[in-house]
């Protein structure tokens, strides 16, 4: 967003604001933000100040300086997750994020955003799609339409509105039609950066390939989900028990057509008739601590799955926190028509 949009010069006039409010576009509530000669802000303005002025004298010559709320909520410094739950509750609709001098360096729509994770993520989409051929013969399995756009965008939109801004897409099999399609993510109002891989990698292996990473935790998932998974939720239970990794599954029923005995040699003790079992599956969506990828051989082949066994060999700490709500991985015709189908009652 371009903040000028929603700043105005404490000298201006209460005409002038009215102006500016009327041109707003970009955010879910008409509110200016005050700012001194040297940007710092000093104070918000609604049409709600402006018209308690008018009531009071009538002056429509009056600085908006003199009029804004100066009691205004704002966040400071805010690179650690933020609970926007406590400003819901309050009402907040718009929450501005100021610097130690009470600069802008953003703001944060809580109509549109879910929560603001300190974290980059990871989308794995370099695959060939081999089971949906003929499908991505020509066209690359995360760019397969799902209702108005690609499987990708969903996940990317959904990681938008939670707040992450830096996304790393990791590519192979017709991966120039994926960059293209995205470009480095700015008319998403976010940052994406494309990692390539020269041989399959495996589900964990493109991390090795970059540099650094800035954030203290990560997020990786496969790029041909379909999920609205509360990455808030995921987030917070990685933290709340300091794991080292946090998987999202998704309940998986196997149901036994027969008896199944219980045994001590070849005695039956009892039997269950049909009996159902639910297990916890891989999601294919995971939060690590960033110090694993020093685990990750670098440019080799290498599963996720590898490295949770050696978190898990090594003593780590591995979490899996179920998903609550829809998920559908789409690796084969019928799954892709699930979809579809779904997508058409949301």
């Amino acid at each position: 967003m371009d903040f000028k949009n929603i700043i105005i010069h404490q000298d201006k006039t209460i005409i002038d604001g009215l102006k500016k409010l009327n041109n707003i576009r970009e955010v879910s509530r008409l509110i200016l933000f005050v700012v001194d000669d040297n940007n710092v802000v000093i104070g918000s303005l609604t049409d709600g100040d402006i018209r308690r002025s008018l009531i009071k004298d009538g002056d429509v010559e009056k600085r908006v300086g003199d009029v804004c709320n100066k009691n205004f909520v704002y966040e400071q410094n805010a690179d650690s997750f933020l609970n926007l739950n406590s400003y819901r509750a309050k009402d907040i609709k718009i929450l501005p994020l100021l610097d130690d001098e009470k600069r802008f360096v953003n703001i944060i729509d809580l109509e549109k955003t879910k929560a603001v994770l300190p974290i980059e993520c990871m989308i794995m989409a370099g695959g060939r799609g081999k089971r949906l051929s003929p499908l991505t013969d020509n066209i690359p399995k995360p760019l397969l339409p799902l209702g108005e756009k690609p499987i990708i965008e969903h996940n990317i939109d959904r990681l938008i509105s939670f707040g992450i801004k830096k996304i790393y897409i990791s590519l192979k099999y017709l991966g120039e039609k994926v960059q293209e399609y995205f470009g480095d993510g700015s008319s998403k109002g976010i940052e994406i950066e494309y990692i390539w891989e020269e041989e399959p990698l495996g589900t964990a292996g493109a991390l090795s390939l970059v540099e650094n990473f800035e954030s203290e935790h990560l997020l990786l998932m496969n790029g041909d989900l379909f999920t609205n998974i509360n990455f808030e939720d995921l987030y917070k239970s990685f933290l709340n028990v300091n794991a080292d990794m946090a998987v999202a599954s998704t309940e998986y029923k196997v149901d036994i057509p027969y008896a199944v005995f219980e045994t001590e040699g070849n005695e039956v003790k009892d039997f269950k008739e049909k009996p159902s079992y639910r297990y916890h599956s891989n999601a294919g969506i995971y939060i690590l601590k960033k110090n694993l990828v020093k685990m990750i051989p670098k440019n080799q082949f290498y599963d996720i799955t590898d490295l949770m066994k050696n978190l898990i060999t090594n003593g780590g700490n591995l979490i899996h926190a179920p998903i609550i709500g829809f998920w559908i991985d789409i690796g084969k015709p019928e799954d892709y028509k699930q979809a579809q189908e779904f997508i058409k009652h949301i």
